[in-house]
């Protein structure tokens, strides 16, 4: 995959189909729209284009009130990780202002789409909309496409469980710590990626190894304070363990600097601080707890880490 931040870097792209949008999550239904443009890149020799933004529109659209508390399914660049595994061939990441945000849909059409990357068909998600005000729509862009010779398609909308998926949706459900049902949604694991760092003193006291995980976005979404049942690829190798979340505290007040995550793998963590990794949540356990001593603290944590070994995931 071939990433781009800027419109004048393009070079040749043969016969490009296009499809834009935030694209947070990569969830099932981007990726009906980008399987879908892969198919017809295919079938007309061509390569497969998103176009998407950052920082998030509403951040830079609303920043005292629907940006300011938006918290985002993927980091940058989780982001890309799971936009690579796609087969996505070329990724433009946009830098939105408020400059860029007030180019009307004429002129994201005629200037970008066709000037500048010649696009020969453009798909779009269901209800999708674009350009200033979000005054274009697919009508808009049927009509314009026909002037300017590139087809235009349409994804229906992608349900599952009878519910609309959508990465407010999804945001909500991992917010609420239903990981099983936003994984559903997702089509694959929430994620997390991070350097490792030398995990909690008070686990090490107790001979129950842990590492740390930081998160380098302020935006990133974290799911609810408790303990969780996750993988961790670390090096192309999948460890299988526990993950505990304390202080992610409502959005509203939450400070990411206070936000503690600690992993305890079931196999020896030496030597793996400092090395970057993947984890993948699979389910969550139980709530986050208080205990008065050390050895009340260890039975659950051993009670934890039976219950996950027990899970198949």
């Amino acid at each position: 995959m071939k990433i781009f931040y800027n419109l004048d870097q393009i070079g040749k792209i043969r016969n490009p189909v296009v499809t834009t949008g935030s694209f947070d999550g990569v969830h099932i239904g981007h990726k009906t729209i980008l399987n879908r443009l892969h198919e017809i890149a295919s079938s007309i020799d061509g390569e497969s284009v998103l176009i998407t933004f950052h920082p998030h529109p509403r951040k830079v659209l609303f920043p005292d009130t629907a940006g300011k508390t938006l918290l985002l399914i993927n980091s940058q660049r989780e982001k890309i990780e799971l936009l690579r595994k796609t087969g996505l061939d070329n990724l433009f990441i946009l830098n939105f202002t408020k400059e860029f945000s007030e180019i009307s849909s004429i002129d994201f059409i005629r200037n970008i789409l066709v000037g500048k990357l010649g696009a020969k068909k453009v798909v779009i998600g269901f209800n999708h909309h674009f350009g200033h005000n979000r005054e274009g729509n697919f009508d808009y862009l049927y009509e314009l496409g026909q002037y300017y010779g590139f087809g235009v398609e349409e994804i229906a909308e992608q349900d599952i469980h009878n519910e609309t998926v959508s990465s407010t949706l999804i945001r909500k459900a991992l917010l609420d710590g239903r990981i099983q049902r936003a994984n559903a949604y997702l089509d694959h694991h929430y994620i997390i990626m991070s350097e490792l760092f030398e995990g909690s003193a008070t686990c090490r006291e107790l001979n129950f190894q842990t590492l740390r995980i930081q998160i380098d976005e302020e935006n990133k979404l974290v799911p609810c304070d408790g303990v969780y049942a996750v993988n961790v690829m670390i090096e192309g190798e999948f460890y299988k363990g526990i993950l505990n979340i304390k202080n992610s505290l409502p959005v509203e007040i939450r400070k990411i600097e206070e936000m503690i995550i600690d992993i305890h793998l079931f196999e020896s963590i030496q030597g793996m601080t400092g090395k970057q990794a993947i984890v993948f949540f699979a389910k969550r356990i139980r709530d986050e707890l208080q205990f008065s001593n050390s050895e009340q603290m260890l039975r659950q944590l051993k009670s934890d880490r039976a219950e996950v070994e027990e899970l198949i995931y």
